[in-house]
């Protein structure tokens, strides 16, 4: 059954036609566990499993970044491939400027700041007082450099003063002021090992520019390089250590070819939060940890990872700081090289479902034994029928983003459309409740003051946060909306276009389903190569030759269901020769995308399309229907009368291919959202 604030997402259309069940899931964490299967078909977390003497449980110590290391975590950290998150931000109320000094002469230095805005304001430095205790003094400067990173301050026994920092100034004329904010933290902190990574910068001479200017003003303190990731360029900066002459030695570069893989299981933590986690802690960049896919945030996962220019052993000397985040990390060794994403032949999942009973009311029989056979009877149907005929293969509800009053897949129409505005204003839809976020966005839509809207929303809030001082900076016109965007790293940005185009592959196949029936047609595009690896043939894939069927394959039944493809848009896709071409045309017509070339050059978007597989077979099904809840209690409250005791759960194991969602076999099984 659909959780609360859930979406429906998906079509209401299915490729059997058992009856189903009506049930809950996710009612606790442990009632949705899911494991990674490697490239060679190995479940990850064998060996933690059976080393272990009992289960895992997460320390009840909240968990809190270190100081001042969310200021040097890359902006790649906060990006989510299917979903959107929001990363808790550590709290600066150690540096409240008010209670440091003051209120009034915090009010007066927020004045100061505004005026150095102005270029024909006279007042080029401002005096805080005078501070007899060094240690108060110490507070004062950390600080003020914190608040306000592009200011000096300047101690004349016992007064401090404040300017403007020349080098923040001429640095703030070659990247963003966001990013020159940021960098001047980083270089306050001195947090040894730290990096920093500016956006991306695709224009040579322009990143050749601030190399230049970092060298020049910062080279005895940090080092600097370029580097690619996803198609883009962006310049690191890291601290140097103690002594360390400006070129890399070669023991040097071996350190940076170090690679440490490890297992992680995490505990309702989505993956790239895990990561800017554990980025934080070891002072590397986010980038440097490669894994084969995103996991669930709100269930138990196990998934291999590994970690660029950290050894085993110091890994293994931060386990327990992770564990206190809910995270754990086993079968640590050293590796040759990266994983990739992808590389995996799936995921294994363990699910209870609660408080099972038919569709139909008038269906449940009077006795607790009675019911039993009646479930038991619907269960083994349906799971007979998906695992003979599989399922639907719909990207799940998490695709877009659920539990939200305006989907992610239409901010992504607004934003391939390279309409801004709406797409900033789509993006503040409050939900209709009254929290501080929602409160927040609802101020900004009626105000349009950014400022005022950013003091209202919640620090936990990074996106909101990021795209609302932009906003105030930039303003709230088109070119404004602009920078706004641009203010959120790239795999943030392009998942709301991503959003969009899966839910126009959604909404393709249910067409498809019932105009042409659940045979392969003529003009449908299956794979061109036999023998592809399961891999391969699970989800998507943009480098595959595609075969379109013939009248005569139709007629001769040479392909089946199961090997039909179905594009998801995009500017390299090659769509299907019968009438779902023309139905795709006039959809993307219909919204208004009939010339859209699935590019958002202003934003650096670029979206080449890819191929998924019509149907999806879950794999190793097997399941328990069980009285009482399962053990760990129902949904709370007695259903149709009966007492907990004669509630009945169902457990489902099985292994799906990578891409696929649990949460859609699930509905396949059941006949219902959930």
């Amino acid at each position: 059954m659909r959780q609360d604030g859930d979406a429906v997402n998906v079509p209401a259309c299915f490729i059997s036609s058992h009856e189903g069940f009506l049930g809950s899931i996710k009612n606790f964490i442990k009632d949705f566990v899911v494991t990674e299967i490697d490239i060679n078909g190995q479940q990850v977390n064998q060996e933690a499993a059976e080393g272990c003497a009992s289960a895992y449980k997460p320390s009840e110590t909240t968990a809190r970044f270190p100081q001042n290391n969310h200021s040097f975590v890359s902006h790649n950290s906060y990006v989510s491939a299917d979903c959107g998150i929001d990363v808790a931000l550590p709290s600066p109320g150690s540096f409240d400027l008010g209670v440091i000094l003051g209120q009034s002469v915090s009010d007066e230095l927020e004045q100061f700041v505004l005026t150095l805005k102005d270029e024909k304001a006279t007042q080029q430095e401002l005096s805080l007082g005078s501070f007899s205790d060094k240690h108060h003094r110490a507070n004062v400067h950390r600080a003020v450099r914190h608040r306000f990173p592009f200011l000096m301050t300047v101690t004349i026994q016992p007064e401090i003063r404040v300017r403007e920092d020349p080098d923040y100034r001429e640095l703030s004329q070659l990247v963003t002021e966001d990013e020159a904010e940021d960098f001047f933290r980083f270089i306050d902190a001195k947090v040894r090992g730290s990096s920093y990574t500016f956006g991306a910068d695709d224009d040579k001479d322009h990143r050749t520019a601030v190399h230049h200017f970092l060298s020049r003003r910062f080279g005895k303190l940090v080092e600097t390089k370029s580097f690619s990731d996803q198609g883009s360029t962006a310049i690191s900066v890291r601290l140097r250590e103690r002594g360390r002459p400006k070129k890399r030695s070669s023991d040097e570069r071996k350190e940076e070819e170090v690679y440490t893989a490890f297992t992680l299981h995490k505990e309702n933590l989505e993956t790239l939060e895990a990561i800017s986690y554990m980025a934080a802690a070891l002072g590397v960049l986010p980038s440097d940890f490669t894994y084969a896919g995103i996991k669930d945030k709100r269930a138990i996962t196990y998934q291999t990872m590994v970690v660029k220019k950290v050894s085993p052993q110091r890994l293994k000397e931060k386990r327990a700081e992770f564990e206190k985040r809910g995270m754990r990390l086993t079968q640590v060794r050293s590796v040759s090289e990266p994983l990739r994403l992808g590389r995996l032949q799936g995921n294994h999942f363990d699910l209870v479902v609660r408080d099972l009973r038919p569709h139909s009311s008038s269906d449940a029989p009077a006795s607790g034994a009675e019911r039993h056979t009646r479930l038991a009877a619907l269960v083994k149907e349906a799971v007979e029928n998906v695992k003979d005929r599989g399922f639907v293969n719909y990207y799940g509800p998490q695709r877009f983003g659920t539990g939200q009053s305006v989907q992610s897949d239409r901010v992504g129409l607004a934003l391939l459309k390279e309409d801004m505005v709406s797409a900033v204003r789509l993006f503040f839809t409050p939900e209709d409740v009254d929290d501080p976020q929602s409160n927040a966005k609802r101020h900004f839509l009626q105000t349009d003051n950014a400022k005022e809207s950013l003091a209202l929303m919640p620090l936990s809030k990074a996106r909101e946060r990021l795209m609302l001082r932009a906003l105030n900076r930039y303003g709230t016109n088109a070119d404004g909306c602009a920078q706004a965007w641009l203010s959120l790293p790239h795999g943030m940005r392009v998942f709301y276009p991503h959003a969009y185009c899966s839910r126009v592959w959604n909404d393709a196949v249910a067409h498809r389903l019932t105009t042409l029936g659940h045979s392969a047609r003529r003009g449908d595009l299956v794979w061109m190569q036999e023998g592809q690896s399961k891999a391969d043939e699970a989800g998507e894939s943009s480098s595959v030759q595609i075969h379109v069927v013939t009248d005569q394959e139709e007629q001769s039944g040479v392909y089946t269901l199961g090997q039909v493809l179905m594009p998801m848009p995009g500017n390299t896709v090659k769509y299907p020769e019968n009438a779902m071409g023309t139905w795709y045309q006039e959809r993307l017509a219909r919204d208004g995308l009939d010339n859209c070339r699935f590019r958002v050059g202003s934003l650096k978007l670029n979206l080449p399309g890819c191929y998924r597989l019509l149907l999806a077979t879950p794999h190793n099904l097997t399941y328990q229907l069980q009285r009482g809840g399962g053990g760990g209690g129902g949904g709370g409250g007695d259903v149709m009368g009966e007492r907990k005791q004669d509630m009945i759960s169902l457990t489902l194991n099985f292994d799906l291919d990578s891409s696929c969602y649990a949460t859609i076999c699930l509905r396949e099984i059941m006949k219902c959202d959930v």
